[in-house]
């Protein structure tokens, strides 16, 4: 275990957003209907370079699809080395964070391992992004997991790849999901989990676990309710208020969301994040559905967690930490908050993520 000796300082949520998060963890309980980006986009030309990380030149890229077994089409960015050997190589499947594009935190990491030697996909999850899925923006820890697994379907069926030799990144929300998926999905050999979030544990119970079984209830009787006025529309379904819009006196962590997230530094116009919204009832398996139940049974094959020692989410990653069997580590980043591990690439340890990598998809 890498950690700090300093004390750790965790961000915490001011007062007034504290109260909306309290209800599921993402603000469900306001109520309103927020735009969402239209129909899926699907996969836009290779020549078309939209992300919000310059393009290696040390890399092929490719677009891609593919369905999951639930006959949802999710769209990726494949990432190859340039230079590569005519045998098989290693690869990663990435994915995150919760309410993000590939464009945005995965891709840079999936381009970044593809400079180090891997072949790497990062994807759109179902409903989300360039993926295909009715209605638009609404998540499923279930379908979100095997989300993942289906990655590894196809980047295990690709020529350039030894199936054998298969990692997988989580960012944020998804390394939830990456953890969740790698406990039942035996072909991954290696998982890493950066600046995780369990999504089921903050939408059941809140941040530091403060929501009462009142407001549990609370929230669930208006989730259940919103059901009937969804079916009335016809299928449509309402949605929550904009993401990361600020109207001040934020708590810190949330202005990193914004600064990150609507600002050019890593706006995307598909990212739910991005200005766009969940739906109201997006909360309501999570809610019921814990995903870490059995992260133990990743054993014996290794977990790292990355995490910022700033980061208001640390204790995700301690929590998951503890309850995971050896061989694991937690690597703690002195100084950094819960977006610095997105994007920036003096903070994020790519040399522990490729020694790591490199030492468990060995041949």
């Amino acid at each position: 275990m890498n950690t700090s000796n300093e004390t750790v300082n965790h961000e915490e949520p001011d007062a007034g957003r504290r109260t909306l998060l309290k209800m599921t963890g993402v603000g469900v309980a306001a109520l309103g209907v927020a735009s969402v980006a239209g129909a899926p986009a699907f996969a836009q030309g290779n020549a078309e370079w939209d992300k919000v990380f310059p393009k290696s030149s040390k890399v092929d890229h490719e677009k891609v699809s593919f369905q999951n077994r639930y006959g949802i089409t999710l769209v990726g960015d494949l990432y190859l080395p340039k230079n590569r050997s005519t045998g098989t190589l290693p690869a990663i499947v990435v994915g995150g964070p919760f309410g993000a594009v590939k464009e945005q935190s995965s891709g840079l990491y999936a381009q970044t391992m593809a400079e180090r030697g891997f072949v790497t996909i990062a994807f759109d999850p179902s409903y989300t992004g360039e993926s295909s899925g009715e209605p638009r923006n609404v998540a499923s820890p279930d379908i979100n997991t095997e989300d993942f697994s289906a990655a590894v379907d196809f980047i295990g069926l690709r020529p350039e790849v030894d199936r054998e030799r298969i990692g997988v990144i989580g960012v944020c929300g998804w390394g939830g999901m990456a953890l969740n998926a790698v406990a039942v999905d035996k072909r991954v050999k290696a998982v890493v989990a950066s600046t995780m979030y369990d999504m089921t544990r903050v939408m059941s119970k809140g941040y530091n676990d403060s929501v009462t079984l009142e407001q549990r209830t609370q929230a669930l009787e208006q989730m259940s309710r919103q059901r009937w006025a969804d079916a009335a529309e016809k299928g449509t379904p309402a949605y929550q208020p904009p993401y990361n819009v600020l109207k001040g006196g934020e708590a810190q962590f949330l202005v990193d969301y914004h600064d990150y997230y609507s600002t050019p530094r890593g706006y995307h116009k598909r990212a739910v994040n991005s200005g766009n919204a969940w739906t109201q009832t997006t909360p309501l398996s999570f809610m019921n559905m814990p995903i870490l139940t059995y992260i133990a049974e990743i054993s014996p094959r290794p977990v790292l967690f990355i995490h910022g020692e700033k980061a208001h989410s640390l204790y995700f990653a301690e929590t998951a930490y503890a309850a995971a069997a050896e061989p694991k580590e937690l690597m703690i980043i002195p100084g950094a908050n819960h977006t610095d591990l997105y994007d920036k690439v003096d903070v994020i340890p790519f040399d522990k993520l490729q020694s790591f990598f490199d030492q468990h998809l060995s041949v």
